[in-house]
């Protein structure tokens, strides 16, 4: 049936409109280079963009993003601890909004033969909780929920960024790409394996894995390997929100740069491949930090001692006796 004329000619159709929409978008690439050069950012009327270095620093962005309110606000750092909104919080705002009205309608009307919205949610949310559970085993399954949710928010998050008004209008940006926005989501998740910790283990179980005093039981020497190895040990949990971060952060607004770098020196073709390659990119580093929160949360609920513990426990394995006439018979 696939050899049809009429399917054959469906899918030429199909690939001739991906190769006209591709010629569409090198022809505007090519004439936007032409007719609408970048502004000359070091001019204040806008002076003429010499190739290339203007044309760079025309599609550049800063790292600190662009503050719609209060319009006064005059503060240009990187991090900040003043109340603003800011465009990376609207792009959030709105990705929110899309990402749970669209997940609301796929899965209204919810049926035991699924259609083809409800099939797809249902077929990625399989696909994570395998995923996770293929990594954290049966433990990880009551916090499946927050990997997915982490994981899609911030897929979605990366995604917007390209768009081709995200990042050219000035209230718009990728939310990812503002080291305030990750730092927040990583603090949530800090909090949340933390408590967990508590939780599991309770204050003085979970503050053993760090100040170990009950080593020194077994001797001064071990006393004192313990202990420096659980201060390493609650320096490196401080330092999980840091890696979190600035690892989505460098990632997300160095792929910003490095397309805006190429779309301002070349025309369409480089840059539409550099796109594909942040789609994969991008969805990469959602995976990881929704990895690291999962497996950071299973982590922070084991004790340092539950190996040896249930190593101590294992009963012996027990010699069975051999019936000396099952090994004569089994000679004969």
């Amino acid at each position: 049936m696939s050899d049809t004329p009429a399917v054959r000619s469906r899918g030429l159709s199909q690939r001739n409109y991906i190769l006209l929409l591709l010629a569409l978008v090198f022809v505007v690439d090519a004439l936007a280079m032409l007719f609408a050069a970048p502004y000359n950012p070091e001019s204040s009327g806008g002076g003429e963009c010499v190739y290339p270095v203007c044309f760079i620093n025309g599609n550049l962005e800063l790292p600190a993003p662009k503050v719609i309110y209060p319009a006064d606000y005059s503060n240009t750092s990187l991090i900040t601890f003043e109340p603003s909104i800011t465009s990376t919080m609207i792009t959030m705002w709105g990705v929110t909004i899309v990402t749970i009205l669209a997940l609301a309608l796929m899965a209204r009307g919810r049926a035991m033969v699924p259609g083809k919205a409800q099939n797809a949610i249902e077929h990625v949310w399989e696909l994570l909780e395998g995923f996770a559970t293929s990594l954290g085993g049966p433990q990880a399954k009551p916090y499946i929920p927050l990997f997915a949710g982490f994981f899609l928010f911030i897929l979605f998050c990366n995604w917007s960024g390209l768009l081709p008004f995200i990042g050219k209008v000035e209230f718009l940006r990728a939310p990812t790409s503002d080291v305030n926005i990750t730092i927040g989501l990583a603090l949530v998740a800090f909090g949340f394996f933390e408590y967990q910790g508590f939780k599991a283990l309770g204050v003085g179980g979970y503050l053993s894995k760090f100040f170990p005093f009950g080593e020194f039981r077994k001797g001064v020497g071990a006393g004192i390997i313990a202990v420096f190895v659980g201060l390493i040990e609650l320096l490196l949990e401080f330092v999980k929100p840091v890696t979190l971060s600035m690892r989505l952060f460098g990632n997300i607004y160095g792929g910003e740069v490095a397309l805006a770098v190429l779309t301002a020196l070349t025309i369409a073709i480089i840059p539409m491949a550099m796109i594909a390659l942040e789609l994969m990119l991008n969805l990469v580093q959602a995976l990881i930090f929704a990895t690291l929160t999962l497996m950071f949360t299973i982590a922070a609920m084991e004790h340092h001692g539950d190996d040896e513990h249930e190593a101590a426990h294992q009963p012996e394995p027990v010699a069975t006796p051999v019936d000396p006439d099952v090994v004569a018979a089994a000679a004969h």
